[in-house]
């Protein structure tokens, strides 16, 4: 049994599947016998806003709520997203993100321009830094919605699951028609990272 609690957070744009990702998360940890918390923070996620969701695992969890450096794993599905949420890594931790830019409402509108210094800024948090084309990867599957699911395969190095407990989270999650594109997603993203 896990003894130090396990926190993750997950970033990304509304649509993204962010929420179902943390789900996938959330049951392999209690197919595991794991404590689990979650908590999501919706936003403006319906006209593209961000989306997040703080996981927590282990013996015993007392709050779902992680707080700013304490995150073993950051992950987000989008670049500007791995900038708002790295402060939640652990100086220990590490963030995995994709290099995949959607513009928000801010951008889209005129109103602010795409930041272009993020790899940058993103060098001034001590965690390891891991960028990857996850989006990519889910566009060769021919199914663009796996795409949480190929993060998840990309953070799968840095949890304490055999990739058979993530198999069966996903069979109880998803619908059985998308449950053989996932595996497949999530092993690909697994081979960006390990």
């Amino acid at each position: 049994m896990l003894k130090k609690i396990k926190s993750i957070v997950i970033g990304g744009v509304g649509g993204q599947g962010i929420l179902k990702m943390s789900d996938i998360l959330c049951e392999a940890a209690l197919i595991e016998g794991y404590d689990v918390k979650k908590s999501e923070v919706h936003g403006m996620a319906q006209r593209g806003g961000s989306v997040t969701s703080h996981v927590r695992f282990g013996e015993k969890v007392y709050s779902p709520l992680v707080e700013p450096g304490r995150a073993d794993i950051v992950v987000t599905l989008e670049y500007l997203e791995a900038l708002r949420y790295a402060h939640f890594a652990s100086p220990e931790g590490v963030i995995v993100y994709d290099s995949l830019k959607i513009d928000p409402p801010s951008v889209y509108t005129g109103k602010e321009k795409y930041p272009d210094d993020i790899q940058e800024r993103l060098e001034n948090y001590k965690a390891k830094k891991i960028k990857i084309d996850a989006f990519k990867i889910a566009l060769e599957l021919k199914n663009p919605r796996t795409h949480n699911v190929v993060m998840l395969g990309a953070i799968s190095p840095f949890l304490p699951f055999k990739d058979e407990i993530i198999f069966e989270a996903i069979e109880r999650i998803l619908p059985s028609k998308f449950v053989e594109v996932n595996i497949e997603a999530f092993k690909r993203g697994k081979n960006l990272t390990k």
